[in-house]
């Protein structure tokens, strides 16, 4: 991947406009998430889990928007330039391929509900493509013959 690329190469023309999208969508989820995590965890338990859960499984969700959050930050960020800021669009990636494994894992272990699987449409799956195409578009500028 590059570390700087000469201003001849250019992200798609869609790049920012979906890393802010990305971001905003980010920023309200981790922000709805800290401010009312008995709410937003309500939209995917059933009335008696949520009731019975721990004080500290809202503390740790809450932390969860705060990370959520962060990478609203990030896309931000990457949205001025994604080719330049590509190490955020990939740690984003990242995220967004072992948050479906984590799920995947806890239906498998029957320590998450199937109802969480919504979140990681909207929260992942949807991300998949763009933010592959925008890392695919850096990689192929660090290694076109123009980069000299």
């Amino acid at each position: 991947m590059p570390q700087s690329l000469n201003s001849s190469q250019e992200a798609p023309a869609w790049a920012p406009a979906v890393l802010r999208c990305a971001a905003i969508y980010n920023l309200l989820w981790g922000a709805l998430t800290i401010l009312f995590p008995e709410w937003t965890l309500g939209w995917l338990l059933d009335a008696e889990r949520l009731l019975a859960l721990d004080p500290l499984t809202f503390v740790f969700w809450q932390c969860i928007g705060m990370i959520v959050g962060v990478y609203g930050v990030g896309y931000w960020v990457a949205a001025a330039d994604p080719l330049r800021h590509w190490p955020i669009v990939l740690v984003g990636f990242l995220g967004k391929i072992f948050g479906p494994i984590g799920f995947l894992q806890g239906l498998w272990l029957e320590t998450v509900p199937l109802r969480f699987g919504w979140t990681i449409l909207a929260n992942d799956l949807l991300w998949w493509i763009p933010f592959g195409l925008i890392l695919w578009h850096a990689r192929s500028a660090a290694v076109s013959p123009d980069r000299r």
